[in-house]
C-alpha cells in the first residue's frame, strides 16, 4: 500500500482522532489523554489526521505509553514520478464515485484492493489530476449539478476524494486493535486497517460525527441555493450541500461496518447510529465520566452582589457562542449586576473569534463579559455561580459533570446527553439545572435570571447535579470498561487479511503485555 511504514512501531492500540489530540485541549483531546494516563500498561500509538501538512503545534504532551503520535494530513504536495495506467485511473475514479453515492463496504474494500496495487512510485492522491478521473468528475458534475459552480464542485471533490485517498497513504501502525474516536477520515482509517491487518477496529462516538458535519455544511453560504429545480420534484444530487452530506453519509455507513463494537456515550445517540446504519447487534454504551476526588477540594468563594456566569468551551461557531452574548445583553439589561466569561480557547477559529468580541462591543458589554481564553478551570470553578451551554451539538459534555461535581449547576441547550444529565434517566425527574431551546437567547437568559434570582433554587440543583455525577459518572468505571474492551480484542485470533503485509501477532499469548 502507498504510504505504509514498515519502522512504525507496534502497539497495543492505535487511536484514530480528527482534529483534536495533540493539537486542541478539551473535549475528546481531553478526553483521550485521561484514558491513555489511566492505563498505563496500554501501549498507545496515536494517528492524528490533520487538514493539511504544515506545522501544528500540539498542545497536548503525550504519557509515556504512547509510542509514537504520526500525523496524517488530508491534503499535501504530492509527487508522482510515474503516472498511473489510464485504464487502472479508470477503474479507481469509477469505485471512488461509486462510493461516495452508496458508502456499501464492499466497495471501500475493492477500493483498497485497487490502490494496494499502485505502483509504488504512483501517489493515491496524483490520481485526482489524472484525464481519465477528471472526465469521471466532469460526467457526474453535467448528470447531477449542471446549474451549480463547476469550479466549487471541482473543489468539493478534491477535499472528499483527496481525503479518502489520503486516508489510503497515511502511515499505519502495527496494532494489535485499532480504535477510531469518531466515524469521517478517522472511521475511514480504522476500516482501512480493518481490511489490512485482520485485527479488529472498533469507534467510540462521542458525538455524532456526521451530524456535526451536516450542521457544518448548512453553515458555509457557498454550499447551498446552487441550483435551480425548476419543476422537477425529485434530483439525485440537488447542490454541493447534498454532496457533502452524502459523502460523510458514505463515510459513516464504511465505519460502522467494520466497527465492532460501535460506541456511543449515552442511550440517544445509540438510537441515532442504528438509523445511521449501524448493526443493532453491535452498539453499546460507555458513558463519559470524571474524576471526582479532582474536584473534592474546591472551595466556592463566589461573589453574592456579582453573579458569575460562565460558558466552558472553544470559540467556534458549533458551540454558538453568540446566542450565549444576545442572552447576556437581555440579563444585563435587567440584572447590571451579573458578570458573564467565556473559558476556553479563541484560536481555532479566528475570524469567528473575532465576530464574538464584537458582538459584545456592539451590545454594550465589554465591562461585564471577559474572554479568558485557555484556562485552568479548576482555578475558576470556585468563582462561576452558573454554568451555561448553547452549543448546537454536544455528546456528554464534561464540563457539566466537572461543574456538578463542584455543586454548580448548569443551563443547556436539549441537545446529545445534557438533558439526561441534568434531569436523570428513568424514575421522576430531579433537575440539576436548567434545558433551553436551541438558538433561543430568550429562553437562555430566561433560566438565568430564574437561577441568579432564586439562591435557594440554585443551591438545591447544584447539590442534584452533584449527587448524579458522584454516583453514575465515576472515571475509573469507565476505564475499567475500555481496559476490558482492549483486552478482549486484543485476544482474537490474530489473522492475516489479503491485503496485508504482515501479521500481526500478539507479545504475550492473549491480551497485552503486563
Amino acid at each position: 500500500m502507498t504510504g505504509r511504514a514498515p519502522e512504525l512501531r507496534e502497539c497495543d492500540v492505535c487511536v484514530m482522532v480528527e482534529g483534536a489530540y495533540p493539537y486542541v485541549t478539551g473535549g475528546v483531546a481531553s478526553w483521550l489523554q485521561e484514558l491513555i494516563i489511566s492505563l498505563p500498561e496500554v501501549r498507545f500509538s496515536i494517528v492524528a489526521i490533520k487538514a493539511n501538512a504544515s506545522d501544528q503545534l500540539w498542545r497536548t504532551v503525550p504519557p509515556d505509553n504512547v509510542v509514537e503520535i504520526v500525523e496524517a494530513p488530508l491534503s499535501r504536495e504530492w509527487v508522482s514520478r510515474s503516472r498511473c495506467r489510464p485504464a487502472v485511473a479508470t477503474r479507481i475514479g469509477k469505485l471512488l464515485m461509486a462510493f461516495l453515492h452508496d458508502g456499501r463496504f464492499d466497495q471501500f474494500q475493492e477500493l483498497a484492493k485497487c490502490l494496494a496495487d499502485l505502483p509504488a512510485n504512483v501517489s493515491a492522491q496524483s490520481l485526482m489530476a489524472t484525464p481519465e478521473v477528471f472526465a469521471i468528475l466532469s460526467d457526474h458534475y453535467s448528470a447531477n449539478l449542471p446549474t451549480s459552480s463547476f469550479h466549487h464542485y471541482f473543489w468539493a471533490m478534491q477535499i472528499l476524494l483527496g481525503g479518502l485517498l489520503a486516508v489510503f497513504e497515511a502511515p499505519l501502525p502495527r496494532a494489535k486493535v485499532y480504535h477510531t474516536l469518531s466515524t469521517g477520515y478517522a472511521g475511514l482509517l480504522a476500516a482501512r486497517a480493518a481490511i489490512e491487518t485482520g485485527r479488529p477496529a472498533f469507534v467510540t462516538e462521542h458525538g455524532i460525527y456526521l451530524l456535526e458535519r451536516k450542521i457544518e455544511i448548512m453553515m458555509v453560504d457557498w454550499l447551498g441555493d446552487q441550483t435551480e429545480s425548476g419543476l422537477a420534484f425529485e434530483r439525485d444530487c440537488t447542490d454541493l450541500t447534498d454532496l457533502w452530506s452524502r459523502a460523510f453519509e458514505s463515510y459513516s455507513r464504511a465505519c460502522y461496518d467494520a466497527c465492532d463494537p460501535i460506541v456511543s456515550l449515552y442511550g440517544a445517540n445509540r438510537e441515532v447510529q442504528k438509523r445511521l446504519g449501524a448493526s443493532p447487534e453491535r452498539l453499546r454504551v460507555i458513558p463519559n465520566g470524571i474524576r471526582p476526588e479532582r474536584f473534592a477540594q474546591v472551595a466556592r468563594h463566589t461573589d453574592p452582589d456579582h453573579p458569575l456566569i460562565a460558558l466552558i468551551g472553544r470559540v467556534v461557531p458549533i458551540k454558538d457562542i453568540k446566542t450565549f452574548i444576545r442572552a447576556a445583553a437581555l440579563i444585563h439589561a435587567q440584572a447590571p449586576e451579573v458578570r458573564f466569561a467565556v473559558l476556553g480557547p479563541e484560536d481555532e477559529d479566528a475570524g469567528y473569534s473575532d465576530e464574538c468580541k464584537g458582538l459584545v462591543e456592539q451590545l454594550g458589554l465589554g465591562e461585564v463579559f471577559a474572554f479568558a481564553g485557555r484556562v485552568d478551570v479548576v482555578e475558576w470553578l470556585p468563582r462561576i455561580d452558573l454554568l451555561v451551554l448553547t452549543s448546537l451539538s454536544e455528546a456528554q459534555p464534561l464540563v457539566i459533570l466537572e461543574a456538578g461535581a463542584c455543586g454548580i449547576p448548569a443551563v443547556a441547550p436539549d441537545v446529545g446527553s445534557c438533558r439526561e444529565m441534568l434531569e436523570g434517566s428513568g424514575g421522576p425527574v430531579r433537575a440539576g439545572g436548567i434545558i433551553t431551546a436551541l438558538v433561543d437567547p430568550d429562553a437562555t437568559a430566561s433560566a438565568i435570571l430564574r437561577l441568579v434570582r432564586q439562591p435557594e433554587l440554585r443551591t438545591g440543583m447544584g447539590k442534584v447535579l452533584q449527587d448524579r455525577v458522584l454516583t453514575s459518572y465515576d472515571w475509573a468505571g469507565i476505564v475499567e470498561q475500555y481496559g476490558k474492551l482492549y483486552s478482549e480484542l486484543a485476544e482474537k485470533t490474530t489473522t492475516t487479511s489479503p491485503l496485508s503485509q504482515h501479521t500481526i501477532s500478539s507479545s504475550s499469548p492473549g491480551g497485552f503485555s503486563r
